[in-house]
């Protein structure tokens, strides 16, 4: 369950990105669940805690306007 809640969240995050007009070649979001947490405490985490694992992190690669 937690992959798939995972997962949307990223596919969410992506698609607010793109809402925002950046170019959706240029941003991809992929849902970790329970795989890469910051805060690995079990059932002894804060609320704080769960907060900061249940986050989004994405990279916008180059592409953007050119600076002159």
């Amino acid at each position: 369950y937690n992959m798939s809640l995972s997962d949307r969240r990223a596919k969410s995050t992506v698609a607010y990105i793109v809402s925002k007009g950046i170019d959706a070649s240029r941003i991809s979001g992929d849902g970790k669940g329970e795989s890469e947490l910051l805060y690995d405490c079990g059932s002894s985490c804060t609320e704080e805690q769960h907060q900061f694992n249940r986050r989004s992190e994405f990279t916008i690669v180059s592409g953007g306007p050119k600076q002159q």
